[in-house]
Parts: structure tokens; sequence; C-alpha cells
């Protein structure tokens, strides 16, 4: 006599999560954060609305983690370290660059920083989770150049770290130009004329 198996709960929570996640991407990019509800990412992922519920307290965090999925949460990685700090920095701002320009994600990350400024429960998950790693990633890689004599030994790493990244995003979220790679690499060359050592 055979036996069936018992179905796999966590694999179905699994399932339902990557469709609830995927399904809010999809649609914010469709409809816009405005228009995008709880009740529209139940029906496209094919959940009922108290399982999204469960699981988040706002469609702000769904959001949050939907990005954080597609994106790569748990990946991030030192920033490169060739001995060369300006070209180092070009290659993570390039990426940066094609990540922020990426129309699939364009209008959920838009939204997202939106809630971010809204919501200070997000703010905070936002700086744990994504900000803060990431802010020390790119502050061990500019310490390495301080050691190695590229940067003033008295640069403040939080400000430069603000000098290089902060008018990336400032010109995405405001569409005050446009974002290229040569955008970039100026960013890049102009900071570093300022933070290089002084003679």
């Amino acid at each position: 006599m055979s036996t069936k198996a018992a179905p796999d709960a966590t694999r179905r929570s699994e399932t339902a999560r990557r469709a609830i996640l995927t399904a809010a991407i999809d649609l914010v990019g469709e409809v816009g954060y405005p228009k995008l509800s709880i009740e529209g990412i139940a029906h496209a992922a094919g959940v009922g609305k108290q399982t999204i519920y469960r699981w988040w307290p706002s469609k702000g965090a769904l959001l949050f983690d939907a990005f954080l999925a597609f994106a790569g949460e748990g990946e991030a990685a030192a920033l490169p370290d060739t001995g060369d700090l300006a070209a180092d920095l070009k290659v993570v701002l390039r990426a940066t660059v094609d990540e922020l320009e990426n129309p699939r994600y364009d209008r959920a990350m838009r939204a997202m920083h939106v809630e971010i400024v809204n919501d200070h429960l997000l703010a905070a998950e936002y700086l744990s989770r994504l900000d803060g790693p990431m802010r020390e990633l790119k502050k061990t890689r500019l310490r390495s150049a301080q050691r190695a004599g590229q940067l003033a030994e008295d640069v403040d790493l939080e400000v430069a770290v603000d000098m290089l990244f902060g008018p990336v995003l400032n010109r995405w979220l405001h569409r005050t130009g446009p974002l290229t790679h040569e955008y970039v690499d100026q960013v890049v060359d102009m900071a570093l004329s300022g933070l290089a050592p002084r003679p």
C-alpha cells in the first residue's frame, strides 16, 4: 500500500511569497504606486489578501521586500579593490546607473523612496537592511584607499560616500539630467580631485 507524501508547507509558502513579490514589482510598473493595492497584488499572485497581510504590514514594506529580493538581498559583496580607486568606483557607479535605469524596476524604486520619506518604520528598515550595510562596504573601500595614500588622511569617510554616491541618486530621483556612465565618471573624477592628499 503506497502512502502519499504530505504537502511541503515550507515550499508552498516560499512559492506564494515569490509570486507576491513578483506581482508587486510587475503591478507597480503597470499602474504606478498610487493605484497599487494589496487586493490587486493578491489577485495577480493567486493568493488571498490575508496571506499578504500576515507577512507585510503595508504595501510599502511589501514593495521594499520585493525590491530586495530582485536586487539580491544577502548577496552584497565588497566593492572591487584593484588598487585603482577611480576605476573601481566607476565600475560600481556604472552598475548603479544600469540598475536605476532598468525600466522594470524604475517605478518600484521611486515609489519605495517616497514611502521611506513618509514612513519612519520603513525608513529604519531601509537603513538597517540596505543603506547601512552598503555604506559600510563603501567606507571599507575608501578606507583601503586612505591607507594606500590615495585619499587624504583627514577625509571624513561618511562625507566622502555622500560626495561620490549622492549626486547619482539625486539626479535619478529628481530627474535633473541624463543619468549616464559619462556622468558618473565625471562625478568620480571631480570628487576624488577634492579628496586626494594635499601636497
